[in-house]
């Protein structure tokens, strides 16, 4: 299960050191020995760095990641800088309009063994690395998924949270608002998610149900549930709150129900609805921390993008900066 994300909010050339310690501390966990943790450090490095210079701060992300018997570590940086004009001629090393040598692109591509950038003149740049200490073993997983999870400027613990469990049977997909900010916020969001780790298999009104009794002796949460059975047409979707979900099919959208109320003191309606979710879809939730006012039509070749990317998107352009903020893009690969 990939569940929280760890965020950095670069504003100067001191959190460089503070990006390379947060990804030090997620390569331990994964017990990653000293190149593959010595890779990660010069990607966090040069990203940050990047960030800096060239759009005068950003967002920095480091995210765990499991799956074909590996363990990796996905990075993200995004900016809302001047973005790239020509990707293919800023990628060449000796390539700059910092002044600087101009290597980080090239070498950030070399070290990294997943590399993805978007980038668009006079909006900004997202880049994903990741890095995985053994090659993905089995076939191609049916759902890939990414998230940003940033907590409220000055909060210390993010209210919002969200995880996925995922494995032959098909995949869950929970997303929880802590009522309010900070440590009381995030317990009842982790709460909830603690639901996830020990029914995997339930039903999305199940698990909405089960945390609703969970909840009682907490502040309460918006909580949203997602349940895909592996090769059917459609997921079963229930959700409280203030969790805002949709599926995107191409161009078109579908939202999705989510009822009035406080999962574990006011709900008044708990019921599941079923959406068709084809191959290539993408489910998209999250709190309201992001505007609501938003759409993946302007964004330049969205069905290449991993999830991760995507999220990252629309987190620059829509976050509200006075809320946390969660962003879960799953796509159906099968």
């Amino acid at each position: 299960m990939n569940a929280d994300v760890a965020a950095l909010l670069v504003t100067d050339s001191s959190h460089v050191s503070a990006a390379r310690l947060l990804v030090q501390r997620v390569a331990h966990s994964l017990e990653f020995d000293d190149t593959l943790a010595g890779r990660a450090s010069i990607l966090a490095s040069e990203a940050v760095t990047n960030v800096v210079k060239h759009a005068g701060g950003g967002t920095f992300l480091v995210r765990r990641l499991q799956g074909g018997g590996a363990l990796g570590l996905e990075i993200l940086a995004i900016d809302a800088g001047p973005g790239m004009g020509d990707l293919s001629a800023s990628s060449r090393d000796g390539v700059s309009t910092a002044g600087t040598p101009g290597t980080g692109l090239g070498a950030m591509g070399r070290l990294a063994d997943e590399f993805q950038v978007h980038t668009q003149p006079g909006v900004g740049t997202v880049v994903r690395m990741a890095i995985w200490n053994r090659p993905w073993e089995g076939p191609s997983p049916p759902y890939e998924w990414g998230a940003i999870l940033v907590p409220k400027p000055g909060e210390s613990a993010c209210g919002d949270a969200w995880a996925v469990q995922a494995d032959a049977g098909g995949m869950t997909l929970m997303v929880a608002d802590g009522l309010g900010h900070g440590p009381d916020a995030s317990r009842p969001a982790h709460t909830a998610l603690d639901l996830l780790t020990r029914y995997p298999d339930q039903g999305a009104l199940r698990l909405l149900d089960l945390a609703h009794a969970r909840l009682r002796p907490t502040r309460g949460a918006a909580v949203a549930v997602a349940r895909h059975e592996a090769g059917t047409p459609e997921l079963e979707y229930a959700a409280v709150g203030n969790i805002a979900s949709a599926i995107f099919d191409g161009p078109a959208r579908r939202a999705m129900v989510s009822h009035n109320g406080i999962v574990g003191h006011n709900v008044h309606k708990s019921e599941a609805y079923r959406y068709a979710w084809p191959p290539g879809a993408l489910l998209v939730a999250h709190s309201d921390g992001l505007e609501s006012q938003w759409t993946l039509g302007g964004i330049p070749g969205v069905g290449s993008l991993h999830p991760s990317m995507i999220a990252g998107l629309l987190y620059r352009k829509h976050w509200r900066r006075r809320d946390d903020v969660v962003v879960v893009v799953v796509r159906r690969t099968a």
